[in-house]
Formats: C-alpha cells, structure tokens, sequence
C-alpha cells in the first residue's frame, strides 16, 4: 500500500482486502502474509479485481 497517504485510506484498504479474503476462503494474519500460497494469493487478487471492477461498472467509486 506504497501509494496510499492518509490512515483513512490504508484502513479502508485493509478491510477490502480482509473482506474479499473471506469471500474466497483465504485467512489473513494481522501484519505479514507472505507464506500464502499462489493460489490463495491468486484467489484473494482475483476477487479483490473483480469487486473493482463491478464498482466501476456500477458507478458506484468516487
């Protein structure tokens, strides 16, 4: 989350990505989450795109 400057905006970050990490059946760990397995880092990037995606298409980011 390099890019990200105010607290308000990692936060938000972070819940998106620990909600879309439920979706798909993957358990994050507070803090280091590197010992993931392609598959669940896969998992866990795809679904976070699509959500991106259909929010786009709906109109509803800002």
């Amino acid at each position: 989350m390099k890019g990200i400057t105010s607290d308000q905006g990692r936060q938000t970050l972070e819940k998106f990505k620990i909600e879309a990490a439920n979706e798909v059946g993957v358990n994050l760990k507070n803090g280091y989450n590197g010992d993931l397995t392609s598959r669940e880092a896969g998992s866990l990037c795809g679904q976070m795109l699509k959500k991106m995606l259909d929010a786009y298409k709906t109109g509803s980011v800002k």
